[in-house]
């Protein structure tokens, strides 16, 4: 699936680019096959394949639970639990299905176990922004500069602000899609939901996305356009 239509924001910037730029869905890692086959060596007892399940999945299931949490050490705990919820779940798994859209499935239904627990706690869902949270990675080598780290620190910021304020249901197909580069069909699977809700979900977030840094820049514009200068006596 490429871009969502009426997504560009027409900011030409960096950081958007950082951010949100690219398309939705990818192609299969080849070593998704050596996972499935691991997955079914492990559903049929053999528990020596856990250590090839846990070195191919943990990185993803930790950014895709940080993205959702924006709370590293949240994440770590539904880390754990996503694994321990895959062991208890083995021998149930359909010896045809693919182990990552299931892997992802039972993380996202930890998490939103953790949703519904914080709710019932008051606490929020949802802990400041860490460094490896919604972050964009700021521009380095020669063609970096001190205003395009700005644009792009101030970027980030902002998409972690609009996708924090998402319904969940939108907040998931887009990170889904977009930063987890899963196809359409798999966050689909994974949500237990349709494509076609899939893709408004995260038409949806872009639109938000698209809104807020329009009027990011809007204000940046003007702003550049009536500078705030005090008079000689520094008034």
């Amino acid at each position: 699936m490429g871009t969502a239509p009426g997504v560009s924001v027409g900011l030409g910037s960096i950081a958007w680019l950082a951010v949100v730029g690219g398309h939705f869905g990818s192609t299969v890692p080849p070593h998704e096959e050596s996972l499935n086959e691991a997955m079914h060596r492990y559903a049929r007892g053999e528990h020596g394949a856990f250590a090839i399940l846990y070195g191919g999945l943990e990185q993803k299931l930790r950014a895709f639970l940080t993205r959702l949490t924006g709370a590293p050490s949240a994440a770590d705990d539904l880390l754990q639990e996503t694994f321990m919820r895959m062991h208890r779940a083995r021998g149930s798994f359909d010896p045809g299905a693919a182990v990552v859209p299931w892997a992802y499935a039972i993380a996202r239904n930890a998490w939103l176990d953790y949703v519904r627990s914080a709710k019932v706690r008051g606490d929020g869902a949802r802990k400041k922004k860490s460094d490896d949270g919604f972050s964009a990675e700021a521009p380095t080598g020669p063609d970096a500069d001190s205003e395009q780290v700005a644009i792009a620190r101030e970027t980030a910021a902002l998409v972690e602000s609009v996708l924090a304020g998402l319904a969940p249901a939108q907040r998931e197909a887009f990170v889904l899609l977009r930063y987890e580069g899963m196809s359409v069909d798999d966050a689909a699977a994974v949500l237990g939901s349709t494509p076609t809700a899939v893709k408004l979900r995260a038409f949806r977030a872009y639109e938000a996305l698209r809104a807020a840094l329009g009027q990011s820049r809007a204000s940046s514009s003007k702003a550049s356009q009536n500078p705030h200068r005090g008079g000689t006596d520094g008034r």
